[in-house]
């Protein structure tokens, strides 16, 4: 009998490991399917479904195979081998290069229509029986957004300073976004200005890896119904141009819109996130307003805002119009941010209470409902978890509008607790929406009526609405 060596043994756990691994590459993945958001679905020759982020319906693909779950493989997306028949050819010159956008190829029906179908999937797959039956277009497709975050940086190693969004598949390299098709043309301006003055002047970006440099980021937000609009510029703290002469710079700059304020924002921390470890005011207010349904709000850089101005007052009035009654009843808000919703639905309601766990979110509510002379909202400064607590009041009403992660899964049960005649729940995150709606309906609540609502155009991003109440 033949005694193994410890070169048999090698040898066998390499063919061993070699069969388990299978191919590791794929170079003609067919997408037969698609999830929300954006990730396309093949099967390998064992009929196993391979999960392509990024990948549309009908292309074929190259992938590079990862991790193996126990109902799926995830793979990386190396190279579109053949078009879907969906696409055409895209009218932004920087798609190929910028990782921005992702639909900028479907024509706007086709985006709704495929958004719907990879909503649905969801519910398939998670084994509800429902079927959202509806998407809201966005009253504008093309610039819509009235915030930008750019990035400073370089298109290419060594290149010169680059002032825009990070490039598709290669995170340290920065496109410059010089015609973007999803904002006014103002950001377009500034951007390009902004970039060929410091560029002009010899000021270096923040270079991650080194940890030197000044330039980090660039913030723009614009009011879409009062044009103001306000800059931020984050640097880190090793600073040596000369601030009065930028500020000088900007006011110079021709714009559509008014400039009506310049921050300055120091961040020395090492993760590429903007945080104000310290804000100096360099022109005019930090704040700008924007109006919605009618009403006015005052925001300030770091609040957070809804960034399709019309679209949102689509959202907020058909979430709104779902609720049977409004007047003479008391709503919560939960996850209430600077507090439009509240703002909206105080208009009719009895009594209106949100709560906000961003401080400065609510700070800029109550000043907002005292802009707005309502009287009838009322807004807590507290985690959602602990904040309901505190609430005394019996609800009728009881909106939702989580984070992207959802409902916190400690503070759903509280929250149905509740029991009021009708949720509203309205959700960024169609895959926590979808999570979050079973634990409804497994504590007796239906859904009445659903939406989608495409607040963010040629994105793979919507917003999803349903009215829960009580399966009597």
């Amino acid at each position: 009998m033949h005694r193994m060596t410890i070169y048999d043994k090698i040898a066998v756990i390499i063919v061993i490991g070699g069969n388990m691994r299978g191919k590791r590459v794929l170079e003609d993945l067919k997408i037969i399917d698609s999830e929300f958001p954006n990730i396309g679905i093949g099967k390998n020759e064992e009929g196993f479904p391979i999960y392509v982020k990024n990948a549309l319906q009908g292309q074929t693909v190259k992938v590079k195979l990862g991790r193996k779950k126990e109902d799926r493989i995830e793979a990386k997306l190396l190279e579109v081998v053949e078009r879907s028949p969906m696409e055409k050819e895209s009218q932004c010159i920087h798609f190929s290069e910028c990782g921005g956008c992702t639909y900028q190829r479907l024509d706007y029906d086709e985006e709704l229509n495929y958004k719907l179908r990879q909503i649905n999937n969801l519910f398939v797959h998670g084994e509800i029986d429902h079927k959202m039956s509806e998407i809201i277009p966005s009253p504008k497709y093309t610039n819509y957004r009235n915030k930008m975050e750019y990035t400073f940086g370089d298109e290419y190693k060594d290149g010169p300073l680059s002032v825009g969004l990070h490039a598709r598949g290669r995170f340290h390299d920065i496109v410059n976004t010089s015609r973007c098709e999803i904002v006014h043309d103002d950001f377009n301006v500034i951007r390009e200005g902004i970039r060929e003055y410091f560029e002009g002047i010899g000021v270096s970006y923040y270079k991650r890896r080194l940890h030197e440099g000044s330039l980090r980021h660039l913030v723009v937000r614009r009011g879409e119904y009062t044009k103001e609009i306000l800059l931020n510029l984050v640097t880190t703290s090793d600073v040596d141009f000369d601030m009065e002469a930028f500020v000088e710079y900007i006011k110079s700059v021709e714009l559509e819109g008014e400039v009506v304020g310049i921050i300055h924002t120091i961040n020395d921390s090492l993760g590429d996130a903007i945080t104000p470890e310290k804000v100096e005011l360099l022109y005019g207010r930090d704040y700008f307003y924007e109006e919605i349904l009618g009403l006015r709000f005052k925001i300030s850089p770091f609040s957070f805002f809804q960034t399709n101005t019309k679209s949102a007052e689509v959202l907020y009035s058909k979430a709104l119009g779902f609720i049977s009654e409004l007047d003479d009843k008391i709503v919560f808000d939960l996850y209430s941010g600077t507090g439009t919703i509240s703002q909206i639905a105080g208009l009719k309601a009895k009594k209106v209470y949100g709560i906000e766990i961003v401080e400065e979110a609510v700070v800029a509510a109550r000043e907002n409902a005292k802009l707005n002379g309502l009287k009838n909202v009322e807004f807590l400064a507290e985690d959602v978890l602990t904040g309901v607590d505190k609430l005394e009041a019996k609800p009728d009403v009881v909106i939702i509008d989580p984070p992207r992660e959802g409902i916190n899964p400690k503070a759903i049960n509280k929250i149905i607790d509740f029991d009021p005649e009708e949720f509203l729940y309205i959700s960024c995150n169609p895959k926590t929406f979808v999570r979050d709606l079973k634990v409804f309906m497994e504590r007796g609540y239906k859904i009445k009526e659903s939406v989608v609502v495409d607040q963010f155009p040629r994105t793979s991003h919507v917003e999803t609405i349903a009215l829960l109440q009580r399966d009597i």
